[in-house]
């Protein structure tokens, strides 16, 4: 079985982009190469920033869209593993996760 993976790029211009995929070595040559068409892509060059493996498709997606929903300060937490300023960034607002929450 295959895992899948969710995964953050920083953009040249400082952004973030979050995606999913099943290859995540592949995808990312994708991306630095322009051959993936998103919002990364008129942003280039990339860095892959932060990378979590999940056991199913649905795990990664799901993941990918509640990381997609966050703030900059949050998705930076989460990329610097400072669990403590995700939680307090995460007060107040929807999709909070815990370090071991991120897969469910």
């Amino acid at each position: 079985m295959l895992p899948f993976f969710v995964y953050i790029l920083k953009c040249a211009d400082g952004s973030y982009y979050t995606g999913h995929t099943d290859n995540l070595e592949q995808r990312i040559s994708g991306h630095e190469l322009g051959k993936i068409a998103c919002y990364a892509t008129a942003r280039l060059p990339v860095e892959l920033v932060f990378a979590q493996q999940f056991a199913t498709r649905a795990e990664a997606i799901n993941a990918e869209h509640r990381i997609k929903k966050w703030s900059r300060v949050k998705k930076e937490a989460l990329i610097k593993e400072e669990w403590n300023k995700l939680k307090e960034s995460a007060r107040g607002r929807t999709g909070y996760m815990k370090k071991d929450q991120i897969s469910k």
